[in-house]
């Protein structure tokens, strides 16, 4: 056991995906554009160049504090940060950090049953920087300002985690709750959420906490583990061998597995952060007030409340509803399968039955193939309604669970329906009883031993002589009819 505990706190960016900038007209939308392309004047940092706040970024900035718990600010207002660096123009920053739009907060992280209740301290609004390019083999970066401007949410919680797992699951749900928003996509890996880690160590039960390090460049679930669990490793070293932990900035480095010093922690006057001229403070009681209960009655049901909606309206396991809600369209694809089978309409035991069929035919086949491609659900060409048909005809006797696999593997690679590759590949299960008998007296024949076998009861003969009948017929013959017949002859 540790004597230190680990105390993590998060900074977590998420780039809003409204149709214009921040504080300008220009085109948010087009991820690929060539670079410069979506510039003007104000993204630029032009001279004399006036900003106009976006209301809907605002809008949805109070959206996520409230799906949080949290407290939307009577009265904040935008301000700037101070500093220079090649991919903001304007030498400052547009942002709302010391007074920002909302307050408080909190998020509970499910660590296999442990629960720990994160709280956010706040969320503010601001605009994101530009872009370095660094081309390859090459002494000099280029700028990209296409970027520049996007409306960008930080997320800052207060410093309640305590493992790197945590972190990754935090981050996991907050990614959840923003996509179930609708209103970022919330890809690491295309960098509009980001995640800075600040951490430190402090002896068990002392109360006051340690220097803090600050990790910077985590773009993957992954990294946010893999880094904050190096981070740990290299205070601890620190500390055990009677030296301080420096207050400084490091950046992730994958390829390498390690953190490295970028530079000194800068403080908030380091920035010489004041009220936007610019721009009026945000009141909810001046002329344009934001309607904050349309707001609160827009919020969709969220991941958790619908994961426990799937354990009582269709009786899945936790594990299971936890799983088909953590990703919104896994969650939409459940349900419209669902949706094409009647009997689902009720709460029978039948209706739950036939929905942990089609969980489990998702989470466990679906799931797997979608991962390999690294293609999202909704990619898919299997159809909602020839999943639910694939999952009838299984119940109805029209194909066993082993052909049923093959016809989804089909499924998956055409698009097709799975009558269609039933009836072009044959696959019909039988279960006519005279036709069955007949293939069982071949085997029976064809397998003496293994007959006798069984009548001096070793009882791992008789699966012996199922397999024999289902590889004599293709795997098309039904199992249950296959069993009971063969019990009957050999009486």
């Amino acid at each position: 056991m540790s004597k230190y505990e680990v105390v993590i706190g998060l900074e977590v960016h998420a780039q809003l995906k409204t149709v214009s900038k921040m504080f300008c007209t220009c085109d948010n939308m087009s991820v690929d554009a060539a670079p410069n392309t979506h510039v003007c004047p104000v993204c630029l940092g032009f001279p004399g160049m006036l900003p106009v706040a976006n209301k809907k970024a605002i809008e949805w900035t109070y959206m996520l504090g409230l799906a949080l718990g949290g407290k939307v600010n009577d009265k904040w207002n935008f301000e700037r940060k101070n500093y220079f660096y090649p991919d903001l123009p304007k030498a400052y920053q547009i942002t709302s950090a010391t007074n920002p739009p909302v307050i408080g907060g909190g998020l509970d992280v499910d660590d296999e049953g442990k629960l720990r209740k994160v709280r956010i301290h706040h969320i503010h609004l601001e605009e994101d920087a530009g872009k370095l390019v660094h081309p390859s083999g090459k002494n000099y970066s280029l700028v990209d300002l296409n970027r520049a401007g996007t409306p960008l949410m930080e997320i800052v919680t207060e410093p309640d985690l305590r493992s790197a797992r945590e972190a990754r699951i935090f981050m996991q749900d907050l990614r959840a709750i923003l996509r179930y928003l609708g209103i970022s996509d919330a890809n690491l890996e295309q960098g509009n959420m980001r995640c800075d880690a600040n951490i430190s160590l402090r002896p068990v039960g002392q109360k006051e906490y340690g220097t803090r390090a600050e990790i910077k460049n985590i773009n993957s679930f992954k990294m946010v583990e893999r880094a904050i669990e190096y981070e740990i490793e290299r205070q601890t070293e620190v500390l055990d061998s009677g030296e301080k932990v420096k207050q400084e900035t490091r950046g992730w480095d994958d390829n390498k597995g390690k953190t490295l010093p970028q530079r000194s922690k800068e403080e908030a006057n380091d920035y010489r952060y004041f009220p936007e001229p610019d721009l009026p403070p945000i009141s909810q009681s001046g002329k344009n007030v934001i309607d904050i209960a349309a707001i609160q009655s827009m919020l969709p049901e969220l991941p958790k409340d619908k994961a426990a909606r799937f354990v009582t309206e269709y009786g899945l396991s936790a594990t299971d509803a936890a799983m088909l809600t953590s990703d919104l369209d896994t969650a939409r694809y459940f349900e419209q399968t669902l949706e094409e089978i009647p009997e689902i309409a009720g709460d029978s035991e039948i209706a739950k039955k036939k929905a942990k069929k089609i969980a489990n035919w998702i989470l466990s086949e679906l799931i797997a193939k979608i991962n390999v491609l690294n293609i999202s659900i909704s990619e898919t060409k299997i159809k909602h309604s020839d999943l639910a048909a694939l999952t009838e005809m299984i119940d109805t006797g029209e194909i066993s669970g082993k052909i049923a696999k093959e016809v989804f593997s089909e499924m998956f690679e055409t698009g097709k329906s799975p009558a269609i590759i039933i009836k072009e590949k044959g696959l019909v299960q039988i279960s006519d009883t005279s036709e069955l008998e007949k293939v069982i007296t071949e085997v029976l024949a064809a397998n003496e031993k293994s007959v006798n076998d069984f009548r001096e009861g070793k009882q791992q003969a008789f699966g012996y002589l199922v397999g024999q009948v289902m590889a004599k017929t293709r795997g098309q013959a039904n199992p249950k009819i296959v069993n009971e017949l063969l019990k009957e002859k050999l009486k």
